[in-house]
């Protein structure tokens, strides 16, 4: 997609919300993925770009279109690159009897991807965290664990680029 934001149809801004969404669902799924079955970062990455990304999957409605995969590669990088400075921020954002290897898998996976976000890209904090509780509303949709999300990346977005507040 070529030209300014300006210059964008609503259908062409549309198409990129999606794309950006998409990729940040990726994202969180082979983070997870990386973790439960030990595979790099490399493995995961060619994987999802070969066998996954674009793909119609039965189980989510919100992964049905093409993602960014730009910004999935970004985030898969950057999540794995600053994942100690992550751990650390989120473990400071959670209460101090829950360090972060004692929440769902899925939950860190989030966290991982929120926090690589906050860390290492110039996306504005508030979207960062609107995008991952929505994901978290998807993987949760009865549980209390969106507030939870919004609740700890907030703490994270706060120590992170405190200028944005």
């Amino acid at each position: 997609m070529s030209g300014s934001r300006e210059n964008r149809t609503p259908e062409q801004r549309a198409e990129r919300q999606a794309r950006t969404s998409a990729a940040r669902v990726y994202a969180v799924q082979a983070l997870f993925q990386m973790e439960a079955a030990g595979q790099s970062a490399d493995t995961v990455l060619r994987e999802f770009r070969q066998w996954r990304i674009g793909r119609e999957d039965e189980d989510s409605d919100m992964v049905s279109v093409e993602a960014d995969e730009s910004l999935f590669g970004r985030i898969l990088d950057d999540a794995v690159n600053w994942q100690s400075r992550i751990d650390q921020a989120t473990d400071r954002a959670l209460v101090a009897k829950w360090p972060i290897d004692r929440i769902d898998p899925v939950l860190r996976a989030l966290f991982r991807a929120g926090g690589a976000e906050l860390v290492a890209s110039k996306t504005p904090p508030r979207v960062v965290i609107t995008e991952y509780v929505r994901i978290a509303e998807a993987f949760f949709p009865e549980g209390r664990e969106p507030k939870f999300v919004n609740a700890v990346l907030d703490h994270m977005a706060r120590e992170a680029r405190p200028d944005a507040f």
